[in-house]
């Protein structure tokens, strides 16, 4: 039996996620209190043990203070029963979340007795911290549209088989540098096929750019670098049991030189690993 458990600021896309996995098969339940979990899954492990292989519950800030503040102690207390935990985090740039409740009109859940908005979502976060200290998975929604999280918490977490899974991204630093990367390489500094008139509206997936970059040594130069660095260290994670990696490449727009040398970097390890996954986050 594995669970996962979901948890996020209100406006992080926690429901997005939650049912997700709920299509993928998943037994979710939403917004259970923290404290309740162990005595839930000892239930089901009694009595529908055959059935339910694959949990998810979803976390907030609404769980009582004091089981919030023992996560980490009811997180090893379920472990030790023999269940296989994790724990996803989504985290959204206070800004964007008022944006989010503005545009959906929306009441924030702490929100009440004449409490602005941004110190509701700060009070949250407080709240969430020893969640999402414990986080196996961090994920940054700040700049992702719905379609883009279902895909990425289906290509992450909704798999079947075990060992790291790698997730190689593509960005524009103009639109902000993801806030979950394990490594990011930033490439602004190769030649830009944006100067030239006839490539500016295509991407780096397009025929004439990758034909542009592949004409040029130091483009070839930068993905053997990350290539070959990759190369060395992710080993070192799999030996850590490490369960998720996100490498994030960004030139400037997200639309040329970080979007070929993904797709080169995803062509390569494919082959390689078993969980590889690609997301161009600004197509």
């Amino acid at each position: 039996m594995k669970l996962t458990i979901i948890s996020g600021l209100s406006g992080s896309g926690k429901s997005v996620a939650l049912h997700t996995l709920e299509d993928e098969g998943f037994y979710c339940i939403d917004n259970l209190p923290a404290g309740l979990i162990p005595e839930l899954l000892e239930r089901i492990r009694d009595t529908y043990v055959n059935l339910y292989e694959h949990i998810a519950i979803s976390l907030d800030a609404r769980s009582e203070t004091s089981s919030l503040k023992d996560f980490s102690n009811i997180r090893k207390k379920i472990e030790k029963t023999g269940i296989a935990v994790e724990v996803v985090f989504l985290h959204t740039d206070t800004q964007r979340l008022v944006q989010r409740f503005s545009e959906t009109r929306r009441r924030h859940p702490l929100s009440g007795a004449g409490k602005p908005l941004i110190k509701a979502i700060e009070d949250e976060r407080k709240l969430l911290t020893e969640i999402a200290a414990n986080a196996t998975l961090t994920i940054d929604t700040t700049q992702m549209t719905l379609h883009q999280l279902r895909q990425r918490i289906k290509a992450l977490i909704a798999k079947t088989s075990a060992g790291l899974s790698l997730q190689i991204q593509s960005f524009g630093f103009k639109h902000g540098a993801p806030g979950d990367a394990d490594f990011l390489f930033d490439v602004r500094c190769l030649p830009n096929p944006h100067w030239d008139i006839t490539l500016r509206s295509l991407t780096g997936r397009d025929k004439e750019v990758i034909e542009f970059l592949d004409a040029h040594t130091e483009v070839q130069d930068m993905f053997h670098s990350i290539r070959d660095f990759l190369d060395q260290w992710i080993p070192a994670f799999q030996r850590e049991n490490r369960a998720y990696l996100t490498v994030c490449i960004g030139c400037t727009g997200g639309q040329h030189r970080s979007v070929y040398l993904s797709e080169k970097l995803y062509a390569y390890f494919h082959t390689r690993m078993k969980e590889v996954s690609l997301l161009h986050r600004e197509l």
